[in-house]
């Protein structure tokens, strides 16, 4: 959560426009079609076999030839997994039950078109893939989540490339359990597929974490079985861990692209998963007795999430990744640690997608969206309180990226320069968020309609919205504003411009910000955490109203149609519109903090 440092405890809410026919990819939540008379957003003849690189690919971009290809794939490699510990595993190979791979999708033809745009053959691939039967039990609700020590697990890696292992560590106090491998997409409605899965293993009560300097929790488990993943699409996974009484915990892995060029760029936030996590009774939030001054200081990734082991990924990613895999558009998944390791992870990008809560972002994470942003790739933050608090990862032991480091203070942080661990808006190097989203963090909790102010961009085209539309339950718990100050781009047009109370007592606004880039980047920030939960709709647990799902899936639709087409900026530059909003020029409205100068 971004707060005040008083208030900095563990937050409860961790919960073209052309006249022709708008893409419809059908199902019973569905958007729904557009009347006649509205400007629409479409898939021409060649984006639906794939986003080709001839001009025309998508009618409301007016994309040039080749713009989207800048430059050569990455190609990045990793580390190979460790050897398992002689007689402390079972092997997933030895009975796994795998589902059988599909028909091939390239062609000579495809191929041929592949090496001018490799969007084709990503976009025929996520189209196939999706094609498959999904599997719809791979959610567990509430009643069935195992307790913390009851059973839980996590593995050696928060990615893998395809065909890479990794091993998974878990405690059980049942006799058995089941591990089960779902790919995150669309599937006909089912939203996942099983990928694979395990035979009975054995379970054990693993030793008891330790708690190191910086109130680090680490465990030091036996391995309890190595998974090959050779087969598994690129994508978001939840290993679903199943004990013989039936209680269930996750597991998130992301299986990473090989490749960007030529891709829209979904992003894992797994730096925020972690520093949310209070497993074994420490956070970069809290301590056992919920009191922010005994919160760690580092966490690590050598043990299992809290909660239902992947909360941020089930309740901020999900909904938006479905929607993207239902598109059929060309995709690359990555994390947090793979946009900082790797430099040049995004040359080429056609887009990368920040989802609903990604609040902490390394120098090298920033450094590496920024570069792709002034290269021509399109940003998109689908969330609120991104880009929040500075955070580096470190090695455990011989291990690179197994410790997230987060003081939250420049005084108690050891190391000084622009990696110090504080808030990015704050002193001693400040940058705050703005000059990358667009937008600053304002304000938890906040909840409210979302507004419209400009019923003519072009992201609304289909929505039905007129200036003063309103769609309640969109707003919240967390919100960004816009704000007339240094780093905030000088074309920054704020088209929902959203009245809300923050806090019991305060009021303040949600912004919808849009602003291009002299490299063609369009970057787009929606300012509220409440987008992918309107994106997924209605649930046993509640949700927005119909019409307010119906317009973030309908905008959602549009943005990530658009942004894998290439540059939005060419065809649709931003117009500066932020002075005729007369915002404050200081943060005092909001809870995020004051803006060092």
């Amino acid at each position: 959560m971004a707060t005040l440092a008083d208030q900095l405890t563990d937050k409860q809410v961790m919960r073209a426009e052309t006249r022709t026919p708008a893409y419809r990819a059908g199902g019973p939540d569905d958007p729904g079609p557009v009347s006649s008379g509205e400007s629409q957003v479409r898939l021409s003849g060649a984006l639906r076999v794939g986003i080709g690189a001839v001009c025309g690919c998508l009618v409301v971009v007016g994309c040039t030839a080749g713009a989207a290809s800048r430059s050569a794939p990455h190609g990045r490699t990793s580390q190979a997994a460790a050897p398992t510990r002689p007689g402390g595993t079972v092997s997933a190979t030895s009975t796994a039950t795998r589902a059988p791979s599909g028909p091939s999708t390239t062609g000579s033809t495809l191929r041929a078109s592949s090496e001018a745009d490799p969007g084709l053959a990503a976009a025929a691939g996520t189209r196939a893939e999706n094609r498959r039967p999904g599997d719809a039990d791979w959610r567990v609700p509430g009643w069935r989540t195992a307790g913390p020590r009851e059973l839980a697990g996590y593995a050696d890696r928060v990615s893998v490339l395809p065909g890479q292992p990794f091993r998974l560590f878990v405690t059980a106090t049942a006799p058995s359990f089941t591990v089960r491998a779902f790919r995150l997409g669309w599937y006909g409605g089912a939203q996942a597929r099983l990928v694979w899965q395990s035979g009975h293993l054995p379970g054990h009560r693993q030793p008891a974490p330790t708690v190191g300097p910086g109130h680090m929790v680490t465990t030091s488990w036996t391995p309890s079985v190595r998974v090959t993943t050779a087969g598994w699409p690129a994508g978001a996974y939840l290993l679903l861990l199943t004990d013989i009484r039936g209680r269930a915990k996750y597991v998130p892995l992301t299986v990473r692209s090989a490749a960007t060029r030529g891709r829209l760029v979904i992003v894992n936030a797994v730096a925020t998963y972690q520093a949310y996590n209070a497993w074994g009774g420490w956070s970069l939030y809290h301590g056992p007795d919920g009191g922010f001054a005994t919160r760690a200081s580092m966490v690590s990734y050598d043990r299992p999430y809290d909660d239902n082991g992947a909360r941020i990924l089930t309740r901020y990613e999900q909904g938006t990744i479905s929607q993207a895999e239902r598109l059929g558009l060309p995709l690359a998944y990555l994390t947090s640690v793979d946009l900082d390791t790797d430099p040049g992870v995004l040359a080429g990008a056609r887009g990368v997608v920040s989802l609903g809560h990604d609040e902490y972002w390394t120098t090298a994470m920033r450094a590496a969206v920024t570069r792709a942003r002034d290269s021509g790739t399109n940003l998109a933050f689908l969330g609120a309180n991104a880009v929040y608090w500075r955070v580096r990862f470190a090695a455990r032991g011989a291990v690179p990226d197994r410790v997230l480091v987060g003081y939250k203070s420049a005084a108690a942080d050891p190391m000084h320069g622009p990696p110090t661990t504080t808030m990015w808006r704050s002193a001693p190097f400040p940058d705050p968020e703005n000059s990358l989203v667009g937008s600053l963090y304002e304000c938890f909790p906040a909840n409210g309609a979302l507004v419209v102010r400009d019923p003519g961009f072009f992201l609304f085209a289909g929505t039905g919205a007129r200036a003063g539309s309103a769609y309640p339950g969109l707003i919240g718990p967390e919100i960004n504003r816009a704000y007339p100050i240094g780093g905030t781009p000088a074309g920054l047009q704020v088209v929902a411009h959203s009245p809300v109370r923050c806090g019991p007592t305060g009021s303040t606004a949600s912004d919808v910000t849009y602003y291009t880039t002299a490299s063609g980047a369009g970057v787009l920030a929606v300012g509220t955490m409440g987008w992918d939960k309107a994106v997924r709709g209605a649930s046993p647990g509640g949700g927005p109203p119909a019409a307010t799902s119906a317009f973030a899936r309908r905008v959602t639709v549009n943005l990530l149609t658009v942004m894998a087409a290439g540059p939005m900026g060419p065809t649709h530059p931003s117009r500066s519109d932020l002075a005729a909003l007369h915002e404050p020029t200081t943060t005092r409205t909001g809870t995020g903090g004051p803006v060092a100068r």
